[in-house]
Order: C-alpha cells, then structure tokens, then sequence
C-alpha cells in the first residue's frame, strides 16, 4: 500500500510538469481562450460541501503556498493586474486539469490490470492534487472577474 501512495504522489508531482509543457502548447491553439472560462462546478455550495475549502487552507498555510508565487495581488489592484492574475490562475488550473487527465491514464492501467487498490490510491491521491487545486483555480477566478467587474465599472465613472 505504501509504494501506491509514494507512486501517486510521485506521479502527481510529475503530472505538473506534463501540464505545464502541455498547457504552453494548448495556449497556442484556438481552443484556449474557451478552456479558460471552463467551470466544472459554478455552485458555492458544491464546492464547500466536497471540500474544496480545506484545500485552500492546505495550500495557504503549508509550503505548496510558495509554488507559484505569481497568483497574488495586492490590495489595490487595478483592471490590468487583475486580468494578469486571471490569465495566471487559467494557466495554472488547466495545468492541472492537463496533469488530472495524465495520472488518469495510469489509473484506468492499474484498473485493466485488476489493481483496484492501486487505481484507487491513485486516484485519491490525483483528486487531491490535481483536480481539487484546478477547482480552486475557477473559484478563485470567479471571484477576480467580480472584481474586475467592479473596477471597470469603477474606471467608468
């Protein structure tokens, strides 16, 4: 059971990188500017219920909050630097969607396999690190473009 769990959490590590590699070439294609207004769950209620809170936690209060340090802002940001702090969180979810997607292939192995308990270490593990941190992205990104709304809307008058 252990070496499933260092295997997922190594693979999941390095499903980061195949979304980043992958997420600079879809960034080139057409498909990317629809890809980033992506929702997979719109509903507050959804994602406080299936835990997406505690990762944020997790994330702000360990040294994961050091990995990307382009995704703050200060408190007085304008239009411009919030639409460069949406363009990096829409960088960074799809990169976890594309390393998501990659760890998945290794679970339906293990699952053609008859590994059941494998898949699903695997899994767990990829849902933690990949698809929940992606979740994070489109709420956090919710939440900038209600402030960029604002701050046009401020710019106007």
């Amino acid at each position: 059971m252990i070496k499933y769990i260092t295997f997922g959490i190594a693979i999941s590590f390095i499903s980061w990188l195949v979304g980043m590699f992958f997420n600079v070439v879809l960034a080139k294609t057409r498909y990317y500017e629809k890809l980033s207004n992506l929702n997979i769950l719109k509903s507050k209620s959804l994602n406080r219920n299936i835990g997406v809170g505690v990762i944020k936690w997790y994330i702000l209060n360990t040294p994961f909050k050091y990995f990307n340090q382009k995704l703050k802002v200060d408190g007085k940001a304008g239009v411009s630097q919030l639409n460069e702090l949406r363009k990096e969180m829409t960088y960074a979810e799809l990169g976890y969607l594309i390393g998501f997607i990659f760890v998945s292939v290794f679970i339906v192995v293990n699952l053609v396999k008859a590994n059941y308990l494998a898949a699903l270490i695997i899994m767990i593990i990829n849902i933690l690190m990949n698809l929940y941190p992606s979740l994070l992205q489109q709420q956090n990104k919710r939440r900038i473009d209600r402030l960029i709304k604002i701050a046009e809307f401020k710019n106007k008058r």
